[in-house]
């Protein structure tokens, strides 16, 4: 005689849906890289940067929204390092050859396009010395990308 078995509590919190917050807490757990001390480091520097920030795995990596748009991303798949990469979302491409989005007064971003920039960080050093400069920039994203739609 077969028994049936009640599911266990992983495969039950599987089967509902998660919060994008809880998206990237399990994303984190999981995680295997050796910078992740790294990466929780700046996660957290671009949550307090402003609380209308939310996240969520976007390109298999956390991702952080401003009003419902997808606004930075990690890139995790460097060796020795990682990036964040500013964007202005999945639909803007109106800005592609254009004048970057504004003056980097702190010198951090790598402009790859008018509208879409990089940071790359390789220690917690690395990350420490850009905390307050990394806020900076996002504050400054934000309000730069919002005033475009």
């Amino acid at each position: 005689m077969t028994k049936n078995k009640k599911p266990s509590e992983k495969s039950a919190k599987k089967s509902m849906k998660l919060s994008g917050h809880q998206q990237v807490v399990e994303f984190m757990d999981n995680l295997e890289h050796p910078l992740k001390e790294e990466i929780e480091a700046v996660r957290k520097i671009i949550l307090s940067a402003n609380k209308q920030i939310n996240e969520h795995i976007k390109w298999n990596a956390p991702s952080f929204q401003f009003e419902n748009e997808d606004r930075i991303t990690f890139n995790l798949h460097g060796t020795g390092y990682f990036r964040l990469i500013f964007h202005c979302g999945a639909k803007n491409k109106d800005n592609i050859g254009q004048e970057n989005l504004f003056d980097d007064t702190t010198g951090i971003l790598e402009w790859v396009a008018g509208d879409r920039a990089i940071v790359k960080f390789t220690d917690i050093n690395d990350v420490k010395a850009k905390e307050k400069k990394l806020s900076e920039v996002i504050t400054k994203w934000i309000e730069v990308t919002v005033l475009r739609k």
